[in-house]
């Protein structure tokens, strides 16, 4: 059996231990990445339909995403490659004064952290959106700097900067383990070996808790199983992504918008939450969407969704992340339960974990971290889950 040393171990080639690996790489960390999947993004990734956005209602989401979103938005001029960058904004319109009263107040928490987003007229999302639902319309929040890029294409480019810098990756590899020795985790084991580190980190997205278990480390996170959709490409005809936070029959939301391929992409909150591992698609998705998209823009009605999947948010009781170095486990960090937004956390996230691990002391970095404490009152919750 093999043993090789290192200076961190993340466990899960996903939306948030890829690019962290790139910036441990690029702060000369001796890194190794291990996924039971044969490549990257195998696991929650592929299942994400590519919205960015820094609408949220905390300012260590907003903070985190922000930065996700330069990072995005900069990475064809930086790097050469096409992740399918579309900077189209993300907006919610509003139908009922409960919803307004809401968002209008959750402004004044988003301009605070700095995010570039408006209270717009009715007639102002009507031009963003044509032929969008008038009646009762009336107006809506709208953050033109967010935007969408491709799972694929992004995590794939974070993958072959993280090798080019000199991140290690195993794939096709179980951890079976922790090495433990007085309390602090030394590593993992697998079938084929040893792995030992100063750091070790579950990025293990939806397997996160059962990880972290063999740790010695509970953690709230459970799977929560939400479908999207694809159609057939049809020319441009709007810009942002649309959120309608209304409730529907089987829905708490839904939300939608044209990729770089102008395809539409859409998924939906399903309401009651649906618990568990279960990536089958369902016969109840299409109608319940369709339904609700058809009735905020009648225009989509004769267009051909192409397929439809599943897959897993990894939700934390209250819908913020866990981001933090257990005390009672020196040596093991999570950076676990993205509910649903690890693609868009994901850069923001490793860039800030990867400069606490180098032991820089950043305020932006700390204050970013500080909202995702393992220890805290889970009560409250995320507004724009």
């Amino acid at each position: 059996m093999t043993v090789e040393k290192y200076d961190v171990i993340i466990i899960g080639a996903g939306s948030i231990g890829v690019p962290l690996a790139m910036f441990l790489a690029e702060k000369k960390f001796r890194t190794l990445v291990i996924d039971a999947l044969p490549s990257v993004g195998q696991g929650q990734n592929k299942c994400a339909i590519g919205g960015i956005r820094a609408t949220h209602s905390d300012g260590s989401k907003i903070k985190a995403c922000l930065r996700s979103l330069e990072i995005f938005s900069t990475w064809h001029k930086k790097y050469g490659d096409d992740i399918g960058w579309v900077k189209g904004g993300y907006l919610f319109p509003v139908y009922t004064e409960n919803d307004e009263m809401m968002l209008r107040d959750m402004l004044k928490i988003q301009q605070k952290f700095g995010l570039n987003i408006n209270w717009i007229s009715a007639e102002e999302v009507k031009k963003l959106v044509p032929g969008v639902a008038g009646k009762d319309l009336r107006g809506g929040t709208y953050a033109p700097d967010d935007g969408s890029a491709s799972p694929l294409l992004a995590i794939n480019a974070f993958y072959r900067r993280a090798v080019k810098l000199g991140a290690k990756f195993r794939f096709n590899e179980d951890v079976s383990g922790f090495i433990k020795e007085e309390g602090q985790i030394k590593g993992v084991r697998t079938a084929r070996g040893e792995y030992l580190a100063s750091v070790t980190i579950n990025a293990a997205g939806a397997g996160a808790a059962e990880l972290s278990a063999l740790a010695g480390v509970p953690v709230p996170v459970k799977p929560d199983c939400h479908e999207a959709g694809v159609t057939e490409p049809v020319r441009k005809f709007f810009e942002p992504m649309v959120v309608d936070i209304r409730p529907g029959d089987r829905s708490k939301n839904y939300y939608f918008y044209q990729n770089s391929e102008e395809q539409i992409v859409f998924c939906l909150t399903p309401n009651p939450p649906i618990w568990g591992h279960d990536r089958r698609s369902t016969s109840e998705f299409l109608p319940e969407i369709s339904k609700r998209m058809i009735s905020l823009m009648p225009a989509l009605a004769n267009i051909k969704v192409r397929r439809a999947w599943r897959g897993l948010y990894p939700m934390t009781p209250d819908g913020f992340p866990i981001v933090d170095f257990p005390a009672d486990a020196p040596g093991y960090a999570l950076a676990v339960g993205m509910c649903g937004q690890g693609f868009m956390l994901g850069p923001g996230l490793g860039s800030a974990l990867a400069s606490v691990i180098a032991g820089e002391t950043r305020a932006e970095d700390l204050e970013i971290l500080a909202g995702f404490k393992l220890i805290r009152n889970f009560s409250g919750q995320e507004k724009l889950k």
